[in-house]
């Protein structure tokens, strides 16, 4: 893997409210690789599918601290993880399940479906009473390969 050529880090309350934020927050930093909008848009996607889990799942009954690290690769590589201290995940096989959720009602469990078809790599691990750590990696093609330079 190529060197890491920026990077950012980011601290949010797990409100509602700081979705759009962290997702805002983290398209503006991978600009930088001059992305396409599409690109750009499933980067958005997926970050705004993990802070949600964060904010839903991880701190059911009480508010907590959700970690942003972003870093821009050489190779065009966006590496992404988004980290909280909250519950953890008994069983992360299972709850990356498509329609898996332990809430049920207006929850459709696809949110790691959805962050795996807009990311090239999806990766969890969560230990269960101390937090989930999600990373995202998605690559983006140089503009030389977009413009068939």
């Amino acid at each position: 893997m190529k060197a890491c050529i920026n990077q950012m880090k980011l601290e949010i309350e797990s409100r509602s409210v700081n979705e759009s934020f962290a997702r805002a927050a983290v398209a503006a930093f991978a600009a930088q690789l001059d992305p396409t909008l599409e690109e750009l848009s499933d980067i958005k996607t997926a970050v705004s599918e993990a802070v949600t889990n964060c904010i839903v799942h991880a701190y059911p009954d009480r508010r907590g601290q959700i970690y942003l690290w972003a870093g821009l690769y050489e190779d065009g590589l966006v590496r992404v993880r988004i980290r909280d201290r909250g519950c953890g995940i008994a069983d992360v096989r299972q709850a990356m399940e498509p329609l898996f959720t332990t809430l049920g009602g207006e929850r459709s469990g696809l949110g790691f479906a959805v962050m795996e078809s807009f990311m090239d790599r999806v990766r969890v691990r969560s230990i269960l009473g101390s937090g989930t750590t999600v990373t995202l990696e998605k690559r983006i093609l140089g503009r030389a390969a977009r413009d068939g330079d």
